[in-house]
């Protein structure tokens, strides 16, 4: 007897390649064999992938290439795992064996070893099906040649047999009407039509039917609980599949085509009753290598979106948010190394000069602002000049807020507002989420991948509680592809859908589920639209080249909307009206077409922490009864404005970062009521806050906005109004306003006035701060009700810190405007000024023109070159129990060239200049404003903690010449 060593052929012997040559000839079961050899045997017969196995996959008849029909020129990533999930898959239909009786057990194994294969066609044994059928056994064959079969009944199918066709794909046809009542069938290889008396091509009740690599051709498949089904590599044309109650079905690799209805129908919920191949078919998705892996989604990048659809071309800008001190992550690439160190020299100069005087007090030369040309001493007075001081506290809501908005920020707490503005993957908002993570990994009702939906109505249709998860699937040139109803849910993950006629993915009357990771784009309506109570959970897509917009939610429609690129569409990336409420959350919306998002017609919902930017109209837009919460979100870059209140908008606007858009910061209408707090607006091209009266002032602004969207859907009646929800939590952390409200933002670095009101309703602008504008801080050119201005600090702008035009009515009262370029406050209106510390402007403090009818109390009034006061021409009104201080020209402290009969001037305290005096100093009270003395704080300790600490900076680069020659920088409070 020979030693096995002696026996057994070496796999060295040979050279790899002649191995893989002779090996190439061996049928399935002998490389079977020859991997159970040895381990070097096993590696052999695994590295024959790209030869062999690619053979037998490919020329077997019961499947086609594993990557049909979507991507049929991409090879697996193993062909020898994709051969061994069809040899398993066609497998799946013997497996109720396992489930009889031992008795009958036995029986079956012995009848299968004389298992026979029955002929059916012209000159064979049985020339027509029904005939085969009558003489099968339990798991015959039957094999139809090539030729059309017709049969004029309906055949109730009793016995499990196995059905292929002879030849290619397309050789043998069924004109039939098979009602399966046996527990297993498998067919294979053949084409159905429906016979003359029945649509209905095939029906199962209750036991489970495979087909493999067939077509079905201008008829009806029909599967009930408890029955099930599994189908793989077959065309549907014009065909369609219904499914009832089923617990579980699986369609992959399948092509459907023409439809004219839904090509395939999921209705009612997973039945609990269930069959033998339930189990199977459960353990045989859940091992398979074919199912789609869940990627981390990818973040946007601009030369890569022609693979995204037909997304129009154009200059794209960058926002990058950057954290720490090194300046070199500040350069931009328009301009060269040694011009940026210019810049950044000069602003590191300033800034250490502004931080140094945090402990209240600074010289005339420290109070020279780094944002405006125009400052309160000039550097060619005499060095004598620069003796003269007068102290007070730097210009804002409180020391810490001083420091944050004129100072370097630090970096503690940035990084997290910067993670914060990242999109987050798939996998990382599943994890947040274990509501979201159990639908991903839910399986039940109907499971549809890799197949393709093109030239039809509809692709899926799920109703009545009905069930269905798709995946790795493409919908394209379709009426529509999904609609979900009635209480159902769908699982959406890394499919492809686009070109529909109607919105891409419809959500009705209470429907919810998943829709992750998906590639929406250039559909003619919506991508998504949710209305009716659906509330589904959409994570991750990206929606983009719409003709209309990008996600619609209305008619009670909720939501959870995170982390999705939607941009592209022609108009509203999100669109939320007729009470819907979702919460949009950590989305980056830009370079719509039209606003980012949309409020309007009584839409609501939580809108937190999205980026938005580079949008044609509002970042944001609110309007005729639109009541959301925009919350600590990034608005920039935009060619219109950022925010839009328009006509009867609410909302509650905070913590949000509205910067270098091209139009105003905040575009309001008077008419509308919101409250705006907390805000951070700057860098805009226009106004940083401008409020309305009238919409020709909206320099053509798009006021009907998505008004033709189609939002009625067939025989629904248009009555959202009717439908609002009893008890809504929406408005429970929010304080009421009944006057619109501006408080506690930081305006500043914008290209006009910081703050314009051209409005005939009243309004409260409280607690902000109005920095470094390039005109006045606060311009008030119309107000027939009464604008509050209280407790604001305006500085550094460029023209006057606040300007009241004829026949409006103001109240000043404890706000520090300090210096600013030109008068302090300068009016011809009414109303009264009380209580303000106007210190340091470069025109005179306080000015009154026209007939203007003020009353002016208990201020503290200074400029450097000009008088403390001036009255002229017909004013009227009250001048009392002020200080005023005289600037450095020696001028008259106050002039009054207007009738002393109509103007009472009494008991001021006029303070002459003198070299040898110490320093005047605003004391008792200290400089305004007071925030923290008020009886009336910021709105929320949160919030105001927020303003005082979070900071970061925005660098922006911009394609072509940077703007005034350097970068563009934005402290953000």
């Amino acid at each position: 007897m020979f030693l096995m060593s002696q026996v057994t052929m070496e796999v060295n012997g040979l050279p790899l390649e002649l191995w893989r040559l002779i090996l190439a000839y061996l049928r399935l079961p002998d490389l079977g064999r020859c991997s159970l050899v040895c381990k070097a045997w096993y590696e052999l017969i695994l590295s024959l992938d790209s030869t062999r196995w690619r053979q037998l996959c490919l020329r077997c008849i019961e499947c086609r290439h594993p990557n049909w029909p979507n991507q049929p020129d991409v090879e697996p990533r193993s062909w020898r795992e994709a051969f061994k999930q069809h040899y398993l898959a066609a497998k799946t239909w013997t497996k109720n064996a396992q489930e009889l009786e031992s008795s009958n057990c036995f029986y079956l194994f012995r009848r299968r070893k004389d298992r026979r294969v029955l002929y059916v066609g012209p000159g064979c044994e049985f020339d027509n099906l029904g005939s085969a059928l009558t003489s099968a056994n339990i798991y015959d064959k039957i094999v139809l040649f090539p030729g059309i079969y017709e049969e004029q009944g309906e055949i109730i199918l009793n016995v499990p047999v196995e059905i292929m066709g002879q030849g290619k794909l397309g050789d043998v046809a069924l004109l039939v009407c098979v009602d399966q009542h046996c527990a297993t069938t498998r067919l294979c290889n053949l084409v159905f039509m429906p016979v003359w008396f029945s649509p209905v091509m095939y029906k199962v009740s209750s036991g489970h039917v495979q087909f493999d690599n067939c077509n079905f051709e201008n008829g009806q498949l029909q599967i009930h609980a408890p029955g099930t089904c599994q189908v793989k590599f077959c065309t549907f044309n014009q065909a369609s599949i219904s499914l009832h109650s089923v617990a579980l079905c699986v369609l992959e690799n399948c092509e459907f085509v023409g439809s004219e209805i839904a090509s395939v129908t999921v209705e009612g919920h997973p039945s609990s009753d269930r069959n033998w191949a339930y189990k199977h078919l459960m353990g045989l998705v859940r091992s398979s290598s074919a199912l789609l892996a869940t990627q981390d989604s990818e973040p946007f990048n601009p030369s890569n979106h022609e693979n995204l659809g037909h997304m129009p071309i154009r200059n794209l800008r960058t926002c990058e948010v950057v954290i720490g001190e090194n300046q070199s992550n500040f350069i931009p690439t328009s301009k060269s190394p040694r011009a940026c160190e210019k810049d950044f020299k000069k602003e590191n100069e300033i800034n250490r000069d502004l931080c140094s005087a945090r402990d209240g007090k600074r010289t005339a030369h420290d109070a020279d602002s780094i944002d405006s040309d125009h400052s309160s001493s000039s550097e060619n007075e005499p060095e004598d000049q620069f003796l003269y001081k007068f102290s007070h506290q730097l210009p804002s809501l409180n020391h810490t807020l001083a420091k944050s908005l004129l100072c370097r920020p630090q970096t503690t707490g940035l990084t997290n507002l910067q993670k914060g503005l990242e999109l987050k993957t798939l996998q990382q908002e599943l994890q947040r989420d274990s509501e979201a993570q159990s639908l991903a990994c839910s399986l039940q009702g109907c499971l549809i991948r890799k197949c393709l939906f093109r030239d039809g109505k509809g692709g899926v249709f799920v109703c009545s509680q009905g069930h269905a998860k798709m995946e790795g699937n493409i919908f394209r040139d379709l009426v529509y592809a999904v609609r979900c109803v009635q209480n159902s849910k769908i699982i959406m993950l890394k499919n492809d859908i686009y070109h529909c006629k109607a919105s891409g993915i419809f959500l009705r009357l209470e429907a919810g589920g998943l829709i992750a990771d998906n590639n929406i784009y250039s559909n003619s309506e919506a991508g998504v639209d949710i209305r009716k109570g659906a509330n589904p959970f959409i994570l991750c897509n990206k929606i983009h080249s719409g003709l209309r917009s990008g996600i619609v939610v209305l008619g009670n429609g909720k939501g959870i909307i995170r982390s999705n690129q939607i941009y592209g569409n022609k108009e509203a990336g999100i669109y939320i009206l007729y009470n819907g409420n979702p919460i949009v959350s950590g989305n980056h919306i830009f370079q719509g077409l039209a606003a980012g998002i949309a409020v309007n017609e009584n839409g609501r919902g939580q809108i937190t922490e999205n980026v938005i930017r580079e949008n044609h109209w509002g970042g944001a837009d609110i309007r005729r009864g639109g009541d959301p919460v925009l919350r600590s979100n990034l608005i920039c870059f935009g060619y219109s404005d950022g925010v839009v209140v328009g006509e009867q908008g609410k909302g509650l606007i905070e913590g949000n970062t509205i910067y270098g858009n091209k139009g105003c910061g905040m575009w309001i209408m008077s008419s509308s009521l919101p409250h705006i707090t907390s805000n951070q607006i700057a860098h805009n091209s226009i106004y940083g806050v401008a409020v309305f009266c009238q919409k020709d002032d909206a320099n053509d602004y798009l006021i009907n906005q998505g008004n033709n969207e189609n939002f009625i859907d067939e025989g629904e009646a248009f009555n959202w109004e009717n439908e609002l929800e009893s008890e809504d939590d929406h408005f429970s952390s929010r304080r009421p306003v009944s006057v619109a409200l501006i408080e506690s933002n930081s305006i500043n670095h914008n290209g006009a006035a910081g703050l314009y009101v051209k409005s005939n309703e009243a309004l409260n602008i409280i607690a902000n701060v109005i920095h470094a504008n390039q005109e006045s801080g606060l311009v008030v050119l119309q107000s027939t009700q009464l604008t509050r201005v209280a407790n604001n600090s305006i500085s550094c702008n460029h023209l006057s810190g606040v300007l009241v035009e004829a026949e409006c009515r103001v109240e000043l009262r404890g706000n520090g405007i300090y210096d600013n370029g030109g008068p302090g406050v300068s009016s011809k209106g009414d109303g009264a000024i009380l209580e303000n510390d106007i210190i340091g402007n470069r025109g005179c403090g306080l000015q009154l023109l026209q007939a203007a009818n003020m009353k002016i109390t208990k201020n503290r009034i200074h400029s450097f070159r000009d008088y403390g006061i001036i009255m002229l021409d017909q004013v009227k009104g009250l001048v009392q129990e002020n200080m005023i201080f005289q600037g450095k020209t020696k001028k008259t402290i106050l002039q009054q060239v207007s009738n002393l009969e109509d103007c009472l001037v009494q008991n001021n305290k006029l303070l002459a200049f003198k070299k040898s005096d110490i320093p005047w100093k605003l004391e008792n009270p200290p400089a305004r404003p007071q925030i923290e003395d008020t009886a009336r704080s910021i709105s929320t300790a949160h919030n105001s903690q927020k303003v005082a600490t979070v900071t970061t900076r925005i660098s922006t680069r911009v394609e072509g010449r940077c703007p005034s020659s350097r970068s563009i920088f934005c402290t953000l409070l």
